[in-house]
């Protein structure tokens, strides 16, 4: 069982102020999750692919094809403000 002294620390560490009875709770909450991963230790894995996810997915990516640009006046014209043929915008540094 996870000893009291632990749950202070943790909480200390974490910057959590924790009531008494909160405490308690997590004392006795940790304690059953602690002793849960404990019995998944005992499981023979050996023949367990390991994986990075439950579900079979992976990312789908579009071939970067090269396309039709947009005339500058089409792509400038919502702009608030321009200079030539770019946007204008406000100096940053």
């Amino acid at each position: 069982m996870l000893s009291r002294e632990v749950v202070d620390h943790v909480a200390l560490l974490a910057r959590l102020e924790l009531s008494e009875e909160e405490k308690e709770r997590y004392t006795t909450q940790l304690s059953n999750i602690l002793s849960y991963a404990e019995r998944l230790q005992e499981l023979d894995t050996g023949d367990v692919t390991p994986m990075a996810h439950v579900l079979p997915l992976q990312n789908v990516f579009r071939h970067d094809v090269v396309g039709e640009h947009l005339p500058s006046e089409d792509t400038l014209a919502n702009a608030p403000d321009r200079q030539g043929n770019n946007f204008k915008v406000p100096r940053i540094i």
